[in-house]
């Protein structure tokens, strides 16, 4: 069973990357996840080509989102939906010392992945690996796994946001500004809900790159009353670089039929640029049309305006 759960993470990492975030979890990490970054315009234009998959983001909540060989599974998987929660659920609490709420499970090759959202502070979504016997129509609730480093950098980022509570709510109040006034919206929150992994919202989804969240990771799991004084000071003592942690605020264009309004993206690039009291890390800004792939859950393809490099925002 272990090469198969090593086939089906992998299977299920490339679909989450490509719909919102994916941490790598070595040491190499950060590495490893610009040069994916850099690599992914091909594999956005593999995914654009099946447009029959494609819809207005106003509508997408997550329904369609799929993984690879995944239809026998769902089936499975829905039989017994109410043992899988309280399994995955039992899982997140033992081991990550989380409460969280069960969004949506999806079939894939020799198991289900079943996408949660935390319970109140840290906030996060993560998802959870259910093996299932497809010849024997049986659920291995006794074996729930994670992709290894998924839950943990997922953990991170609800930590940083706790850590960064003011510059975040900063954050939000940006995103609100640019929605207000460019012809641009976000994801449904149901679709984050149901896709998405890590800390992730409709506008934006942060990943980190730095030994210290271990830190932080270790502080919560030991005591989950932990201050969020305690964790901006520990960040703070740590004095990691803006780099280690990314910042992708991620927009679609309000109307239909339209393509990513260049005028636009470089104006709310600027702002990012110029505008005091974010969140500490580097910061990418992606603007596609109106359309989004709903079985992989990603709005890029060709004409999806992606312009600054990595890392050539930073905040400090």
């Amino acid at each position: 069973m272990r090469k198969n759960n090593k086939v089906l993470a992998i299977s299920i990492g490339i679909t989450v990357m490509l719909g919102g975030c994916n941490m790598e979890t070595d040491n190499t990490k950060g590495t490893q996840a610009k040069t994916e970054t850099e690599e992914q315009p091909v594999q956005d234009q593999e995914i654009a080509m099946n447009t029959e998959n494609l819809v207005s983001i106003q509508d997408y909540n997550g329904e369609g989102y799929a993984l690879k060989n995944g239809e026998e599974t769902d089936k499975i998987a829905e039989t017994n939906r109410e043992d899988i929660e309280v399994a995955v659920k039992k899982f997140f609490s033992d081991k990550y010392k989380t409460e969280v709420i069960v969004h949506n499970l999806v079939g894939a090759a020799d198991g289900v992945s079943v996408f949660v959202e935390s319970v109140g502070e840290p906030h996060f979504h993560a998802f959870a690996i259910v093996p299932i016997d497809v010849k024997g129509k049986t659920v291995k609730t006794d074996s729930v796994w994670s992709q290894e480093g998924q839950v943990e950098d997922a953990l991170s980022g609800g930590l940083y946001a706790m850590a960064y509570e003011k510059e975040m709510s900063n954050l939000d109040t940006f995103v609100n500004q640019v929605i207000t006034n460019y012809p641009v919206i976000g994801k449904n929150i149901e679709a984050v809900n149901n896709t998405d992994s890590g800390y992730s919202t409709p506008y934006y989804y942060i990943s980190v790159f730095d030994d210290v969240f271990n830190e932080l990771n270790n502080l919560y799991l030991k005591n989950q009353n932990i201050s969020k004084e305690e964790l901006r000071k520990t960040l703070d003592e740590s004095k990691f670089n803006p780099d280690a942690v990314n910042v992708t605020l991620n927009f679609f264009m309000k109307e239909a039929n339209t393509d990513p309004d260049e005028e636009a993206y470089d104006e709310i690039y600027n702002k990012i640029k110029t505008t005091d009291g974010l969140p500490r890390g580097s910061y990418a800004l992606i603007l596609n049309d109106n359309l989004i792939n709903s079985k992989y859950g990603s709005g890029s393809k060709p004409n999806t305006l992606n312009k600054n490099v990595l890392n050539q925002i930073m905040k400090e």
